[in-house]
């Protein structure tokens, strides 16, 4: 194991790069080698991320992803989707460590892919070689993995609302999924859906039963146990900059109390550094800026509801993939992550 693991952020002028950057520049294993960017190559950290102004001397550069590839160790893709997997194959065949924040290589199913995103993949054949990185899911998988798709944000909420129902075999049929979005989910360019003034005193349903990640929600679950989901997911867009909140209903086969189902979630949360049971529904406000899960249950009769707040930028995208990597290198899960969030 090197002292100081060697690593490229492609990518790095977007929100979920200005994160990565955020950690890794302090992560005391890591020495962030290569920063790219096609829009903003040349020009300072601080230009465009000012929270990283005093790392005045490093800047942004659009190199080729062969010579990115032949000076790293490992290789954050934090792009749109689509655009990582057009990207990847020279760090594939330099056997880097990859860790994939965008969709590209998620779903195992290439033609269930391009049926989501609209487009053709451009490296199927690299599809199978990913391990998917919901971190408190699939641990002992990430551990032995070169290739991480990390989840997104829609997703971790939604997984960890319902992974220990999965997982204790009680989560079968319907289930309804709602989840609101802050707008720094929406990504660094802005437009009339997704720009902050137009949502700061709105909020509105979009995608109605028809979006890109619920391919990968119950690939997950059923992953973890599930069987025969149905899921009828309902996302928003909501007035803050960070933040998931989800709430999912779904049908236990037996009626249990609401006590009853908080002490399986505590047992089966156990031990997880970055994932709290609480006795309240948890807020996105108190998770944001931190690599926290908070979650909360209630049951009545065979009705049971799961809550589920995290930060999308952090917990459901860069802090999550940091993770993943502290686990690919035997690091302590926890390193250059567990930090509180701010308040108020």
């Amino acid at each position: 194991m090197p002292d100081r693991l060697k690593v490229a952020i492609v990518g790095a002028s977007g929100y979920g790069g200005s994160e990565l950057l955020r950690l890794l520049l302090y992560h005391p294993h890591v020495e962030v080698v290569a920063m790219t960017s096609r829009s903003k190559a040349g020009k300072a950290i601080g230009s465009v991320h000012p929270n990283l102004g005093h790392h005045a001397d490093r800047l942004f550069s659009d190199d080729p992803m062969d010579r990115v590839a032949a000076n790293c160790d490992a290789v954050f893709f934090a792009l749109p989707h689509g655009e990582a997997m057009s990207r990847v194959r020279p760090f594939a065949d330099k056997d880097r460590l990859i860790l994939d924040l965008s969709a590209d290589f998620r779903l195992r199913d290439a033609k269930a892919w391009e049926a989501a995103y609209g487009k053709p993949h451009a490296a199927p054949d690299l599809i199978p070689s990913f391990v998917y990185g919901q971190t408190e899911c699939f641990r002992d998988q990430i551990k032995k993995a070169r290739r991480v798709a990390c989840p997104g944000c829609f997703p971790t909420g939604a997984i960890l609302a319902l992974a220990p129902l999965a997982r204790e075999g009680l989560l079968k049929g319907r289930v309804i999924l709602s989840a609101a979005t802050g707008s720094s989910g929406s990504g660094a360019e802005p437009s009339d859906k997704t720009h902050h003034p137009f949502r700061a005193e709105d909020f509105r349903a979009y995608r109605v039963l028809n979006h890109q990640h619920v391919g990968e929600i119950v690939q997950a679950l059923t992953d973890l146990g599930a069987r025969e989901l149905d899921l009828l997911f309902i996302p928003h867009s909501a007035p803050m900059v960070r933040g998931i909140s989800t709430t999912a209903v779904a049908s236990l086969p037996l009626p249990m109390k609401s006590e009853d189902l908080a002490a399986m979630y505590r047992l089966q949360y156990q031990g997880e550094s970055f994932v709290r049971v609480l006795a309240d529904p948890p807020r996105a406000g108190v998770v944001a800026g931190t690599n926290f899960a908070d979650v909360s249950v209630a049951a009545k009769g065979k009705d049971a509801v799961l809550l589920s707040a995290v930060d999308n930028l952090v917990k459901g995208a860069a802090g999550q993939a940091v993770q993943d990597l502290n686990l690919m290198m035997g690091w302590p899960e926890t390193t250059g992550l567990e930090y509180p969030g701010t308040w108020p």
